[in-house]
C-alpha cells in the first residue's frame, strides 16, 4: 500500500494483510446486513468492506479531508458516507432503526467513549470489531481477579461477550505509533438487558473502582441506607474480586434496601 501523507494526530493502518484479517473476522461473525465503519480515514478497511456484497455499508467520518478523500478514491456515494461525529449522531437513525454492526480502527484518544456510545445503543448493535491501544483492549476483555479488570471491563461485559482477536505491531501503521495495538470482538449476549437498574448499576461500578484499593463497603457507603447491608458477603471484597453477576446482585440489594 502507498503510504498516505502524514496527518497530524493520526496513525494510518497500512498493512493490508492486517486490514483483510480484521474484515474477515468481522464478516465471519456478522449476522446483520447493515454495517457501519467508524472513522474510516483513508479507507484501509473500507477497501475490503465494500467488496463484501452481503453488506449494506455506511461509514461515519468527522474529518472533511478524509471525507473528501474517501469519495474521490472509493466507489461509495455521499449517502453511504456520513460527515459527522460518531459520538454525537443519533445512531438509531443511521439505518432507520434497523440493527447494524460496527467496525473500525478507532482513534485511541476517544476509543473508550466510542465503546460507551455503542453500549448505550446495545439494542441496535449486536456486534463490534475494533482496533484499540493494547492496554485498553486488554482492560475491555479482562476477567475478574486481576489489576486491569475495571469499569470498562464490567460495563461492557455486562451486555457483550468480549474476545481478544490479535495484536498489531506499530510497524503496521504510518507514522508508526509508540504503542502496540490490539483487535477485539464484542458479541452481544442473548440476555443483554441488565437484570437490575442500569443507571444504579453504572453508579455502583464506578463508585467501586474509583476507590479500587478499598473494600466495597467503603466504596459504596454513600449508597447504603440500611446498615445491615454492610454485613453482606460482598462488602469485604475488593472491586476486582467482584464478578459482573456480583455487581448485578449488589445493585439489586442497594435498590431494594
Amino acid at each position: 500500500m502507498v503510504k498516505p501523507k502524514k496527518s497530524y494526530g493520526q496513525n494510518f493502518l497500512i498493512n493490508e494483510s492486517i486490514c483483510e484479517r480484521i474484515v474477515d473476522n468481522f464478516s465471519q461473525n456478522c449476522d446483520t446486513k447493515n454495517v457501519l465503519e467508524v472513522g474510516p480515514g483513508k479507507g484501509a478497511l473500507t477497501k475490503f468492506l465494500i467488496q463484501k456484497s452481503k453488506f449494506n455499508f455506511k461509514a461515519v467520518e468527522a474529518d472533511w479531508d478524509m471525507y473528501n478523500y474517501l469519495l474521490e478514491h472509493y466507489p461509495i456515494s455521499g449517502d453511504q458516507l456520513i460527515r459527522e461525529d460518531f459520538l454525537k449522531i443519533p445512531l438509531d437513525k443511521v439505518f432507520d432503526k434497523e440493527e447494524f454492526s460496527v467496525i473500525g480502527n478507532f482513534p485511541y484518544n476517544i476509543s473508550s467513549q466510542i465503546l460507551f456510545r455503542i453500549n448505550k445503543y446495545k439494542d441496535m448493535v449486536p456486534l463490534m470489531v475494533g482496533m484499540f491501544q493494547k492496554e485498553v483492549a486488554e482492560r475491555i476483555v479482562s476477567p475478574p481477579g486481576n489489576k486491569i479488570y475495571g469499569i470498562l471491563s464490567v460495563l461492557i461485559q455486562a451486555s457483550y461477550d468480549a474476545q481478544m482477536l490479535f495484536y498489531v505491531k506499530p510497524g503496521s501503521f504510518y507514522p508508526a505509533p509508540k504503542v502496540t495495538s490490539a483487535v477485539i470482538l464484542l458479541k452481544r449476549k442473548n440476555n443483554y438487558e441488565l437484570p437490575c437498574n442500569e443507571k444504579l448499576f453504572k453508579t455502583v461500578v464506578k463508585a467501586s473502582f474509583n476507590q479500587r484499593r478499598k473494600m466495597i463497603r467503603n466504596s459504596v457507603k454513600s449508597l447504603v441506607d440500611n446498615h445491615l447491608l454492610f454485613e453482606h458477603k460482598f462488602m469485604t471484597r475488593r472491586p476486582e474480586q467482584m464478578s459482573i453477576e456480583n455487581y448485578f446482585e449488589l445493585t439489586n440489594l442497594l435498590e431494594k434496601q
